[in-house]
């Protein structure tokens, strides 16, 4: 399983909203100069997040996106999800019902089955306070 960019840069961009006032709604230009995204990128992203209820949106000059809930109300897994999809090592895994015609004799599918409930349990375990926190270790030191 890799994460696209498309995932790393929605965490990076829910980071960046996270860090700023709860009360503004900040620009995708603004976030696009702080994260060296281009903007046409985030737009994609930002709405996914919209959709998903994890942004809200606001039209006009001081228009732009702001967070729905609390940090720490915002597990990593469930950004990540909404921009890769099921976060499945392999594709037998990513139904709610494993369809494969070998699921039943596979001998790997253990393994596979427990990295599956290992990523996610771990990422949803991660809350984006958690890595706002992080951050600002990270840029202290």
């Amino acid at each position: 399983m890799r994460i696209s960019t498309k995932g790393r840069y929605a965490l990076r961009l829910m980071i960046d909203l996270a860090e700023q006032s709860q009360d503004v709604f900040t620009a995708l230009k603004d976030v696009s100069r702080r994260q060296d995204i281009s903007v046409k990128y985030l737009e994609q992203i930002i709405t996914q997040l919209n959709r998903a209820g994890l942004v809200k949106s606001s039209r006009g000059p001081q228009g732009g996106y702001r967070l729905t809930k609390e940090l720490r109300q915002y597990r990593i897994g469930d950004i990540l999800r909404v921009t890769e999809g099921k976060l499945a090592p392999v594709a037998c895994l990513e139904d709610e019902e494993n369809a494969c015609g070998r699921a039943a004799s596979c001998p790997t599918l253990p393994i596979w089955e427990e990295l599956h409930k290992r990523i996610n349990d771990y990422v949803d375990s991660v809350t984006l306070a958690d890595l706002v926190s992080q951050t600002a270790d990270f840029v202290e030191k």
